[in-house]
């Protein structure tokens, strides 16, 4: 088993898993959460897949991990509380969608991976990332995975207290992250492993089955038992031991790249 290779992509600080062979390999891409793990390390400890014959580079996403300001989370809680959905969750997403594509061309200079379609993952709101690259981009995608995903952003703001005070602007950009609508365009560009928590909020758990019922034979759901919405114990930064729960979500992965990711058996 290799150690993690750390560095920055194009600015994207990353955490990446060698393969255990050597030579090139398919790459795997993956946007962490901002529950527990919060961070490219913790999200690499906690989701390893370590049996899969890949590269998995594990992106920060913004303002998280290296990227934190002054080394807190304060920054985003403070844009948190000021709007959830303009300030925050809209933002985050367009943001670690939009500065992919220079990171991916970064990875593929610095790291011996293949030069064949990638496979793509991500947790809570860094699944909409994933989806987002799924649905609104040309880059080849061999397959795709979330977990505990923000499907449909009205359903995240609904977690903040209160009700949200939408406008037209706010419309268009929850609307903008409602991936149940685009579940055709996904469907079109590679099969989903749709993995949900048990005990995941109901919202979550709702828009995940909604999402593989709208994209069919393309989709498949995987509930894990016991699971509820984070993968790792707090504060979720720094790697931390896996925790069984997460070990049965990396087995699924684990699992599905194997059968769906080019060059990997």
């Amino acid at each position: 088993m290799h150690s993690p290779i750390t560095g920055t992509a194009a600015g994207v600080p990353f955490t990446a898993l060698p393969p255990a062979h050597n030579g090139p390999a398919p790459l795997l891409v993956t946007w962490h959460m901002l529950d527990a793990p919060r961070s490219d390390a913790a999200f690499a400890a906690a989701l390893p897949m370590h049996d899969l014959p890949a590269w998995r580079v594990h992106l920060g996403m913004p303002m998280c991990g290296a990227r934190m300001v002054n080394g807190s989370m304060d920054a985003g809680l403070e844009l948190m509380r000021k709007d959830p959905l303009m300030s925050f969750l809209h933002p985050f997403v367009q943001q670690a969608s939009e500065e992919f594509p220079a990171a991916l061309a970064s990875i593929r200079a610095q790291l011996p991976v293949d030069d064949g379609p990638i496979g793509v993952l991500g947790g809570s709101l860094g699944a909409a990332v994933a989806l987002r690259i799924l649905a609104e981009t040309d880059i080849p995608v061999a397959a795709g995975a979330v977990v505990n995903a923000a499907i449909r952003m009205r359903s995240v703001v609904d977690l903040f207290p209160g009700e949200y005070p939408y406008d037209a602007e706010s419309e268009k950009a929850v609307d903008s992250l409602d991936f149940i609508a685009k579940a055709d365009a996904i469907a079109s560009r590679a099969p989903l492993l749709v993995v949900s928590g048990e005990l995941d909020h109901p919202g979550l758990r709702a828009d995940a089955f909604s999402l593989v019922s709208a994209m069919g034979e393309r989709a498949e759901l995987l509930t894990i038992p016991g699971l509820a919405h984070p993968l790792a114990d707090e504060p979720g930064i720094e790697p931390a031991p896996q925790l069984p729960v997460a070990r049965e979500v990396d087995a699924g992965l684990t699992a599905w790249f194997r059968r769906h990711l080019a060059g990997v058996s």
